[in-house]
């Protein structure tokens, strides 16, 4: 998971977490799309804001955007309460394992941050804990 190790990645990706004001009222979901050019130099791309419960994710013809590709994608889960599913869900799982625009070599598939944990969306849908959201908002690896 060196992508997920990268310090800018990560930093984005915390970023992104505060800004889905978890356990609020006003929690939505945040996502994006981590990019890579043709000379390895990664960047984010976020999506548009979520609703509660879901997030639309934006056109990525080829698994590129603006010329650069997809290399992974994340979003959070900010909401806590128990009607609310902190592991990816079905959708979320589809969502990446049935994607043909993102069924390429580079792509190393969706982290969902979550409340307690951060999940890791496989390409093939797989689902693993990749990490303690706790440890991950502390800066470990």
């Amino acid at each position: 998971m060196s992508l997920w190790n990268d310090e800018n990645v990560r930093a984005w990706l915390r970023q992104a977490w505060q800004d889905s004001r978890p356990g609020t009222n006003d929690a939505r979901e945040q996502g994006g799309f981590v990019l890579q050019d043709a000379d390895g130099f990664l960047s984010v791309e976020r999506w548009p804001r979520g609703e509660q419960d879901r997030i639309v994710v934006p056109p990525h013809m080829g698994g590129r955007r603006t010329g650069k590709r997809i290399v992974a994608t994340f979003h959070t889960h900010p909401n806590a309460g128990d009607e609310y599913e902190q592991e990816p869900s079905l959708t979320d799982i589809r969502a990446v394992r049935d994607d043909p625009d993102l069924q390429h070599a580079e792509y190393e598939g969706e982290l969902v941050i979550a409340t307690e944990n951060l999940y890791r969306i496989r390409p093939d849908g797989s689902v693993e804990i990749a990490e303690r959201t706790d440890d991950f908002l502390l800066g470990g690896v």
